[in-house]
């Protein structure tokens, strides 16, 4: 059962307040109902970082990270505006590392912000930071051109990156993930082995 998330990239999404409303409240609907819990709808209700809040009212203890200090501040302040508590970090996550292991991990925007020379390192710091069997939510971005940031995450090199010997890729449908400019996100479940 997932009890600790750690959020990456988790800032860039605070623009759909919007979408992040209606994704809480099917999140909450399909909680209050006793409805069991997939990968899948914490993936949905992880689109943007205000489906951290649903998770900490739901008792979850939320960990997010990001470099850039006015944004751990902007957060913050949403955080307490809502009085919401989560361990928001200021740092970098090439140098990072948890006291301990997380259940699942979201990732959204932060690889394809990094120069594709750290994405190997990354990747096995994602690992590291997940207890076995635990998850890893990632939205891999889809631009289609050379270049960045954002960078496209060929599937091919991510499958290579995220290799077979240390993570698990589901044999479903990645979750499509459209953005307003035209690039988009693939969302898969991958499972730490």
């Amino acid at each position: 059962m997932i009890k600790k998330i750690l959020l990456l990239g988790m800032l860039l999404a605070l623009v759909g307040v919007g979408v992040a409303f209606l994704l809480i409240n099917a999140l909450l609907t399909v909680a209050r109902g006793g409805a069991l819990f997939t990968e899948q709808n914490l993936l949905y209700g992880a689109l943007v970082f205000f489906g951290a809040a649903t998770a900490m009212y739901l008792g979850f203890a939320v960990t997010g990270i990001d470099f850039a200090p006015s944004a751990v501040a902007h957060v913050r302040r949403n955080l307490s505006r809502q009085e919401l508590r989560a361990e928001v970090l200021e740092a970098d996550v090439l140098g990072w590392q948890p006291e301990a292991p997380f259940d699942a991990v979201y990732e959204q925007t932060c690889l394809c912000a990094l120069p594709e020379e750290a994405w190997p390192d990354y990747a096995a710091r994602l690992y590291g930071w997940l207890r076995p069997a635990g998850s890893l939510f990632a939205l891999f971005m889809q631009t289609g051109q050379p270049g960045g940031p954002p960078r496209h995450c060929d599937l091919l090199r991510m499958r290579r990156i995220f290799d077979e010997d240390r993570w698990h890729w589901p044999e479903s449908e990645p979750m499509l993930v459209p953005h307003r400019n035209g690039r988009f996100e693939l969302g898969y479940v991958l499972k730490r082995r």
